[in-house]
């Protein structure tokens, strides 16, 4: 969509939020990130069939690592938001 975001804002395109790994989030956050925002397909519409559910799976995970690390589950977040890709 060629949209423009600040300069402390990285955006990392993956194909599928399932691909995204706990080591990933860690590293971002070791460094220095704030926070980590996922966004992926709607539940039960995934394009990898269940991806955005690993991906769901992962995060409570990492929300309860990093609360017994840092005392602060709520620097990452998984949305799943409606994806709409142009056809040709």
């Amino acid at each position: 969509m060629r949209l423009t975001y600040p300069i402390n804002v990285k955006v990392i395109k993956v194909p599928c939020t399932g691909r995204v790994d706990v080591i990933h989030v860690l590293k971002a956050f070791e460094n220095g990130a704030d926070g980590v925002y996922l966004a992926g397909c709607l539940e039960g519409e995934c394009h990898y069939l269940a991806g955005n559910l690993r991906a769901r799976k992962r995060v409570g995970y990492l929300k309860t690592l990093l609360e017994d690390l840092y005392q602060r589950g709520d620097r990452q977040r998984l949305f799943f938001v409606e994806i709409a890709f142009n056809k040709l």
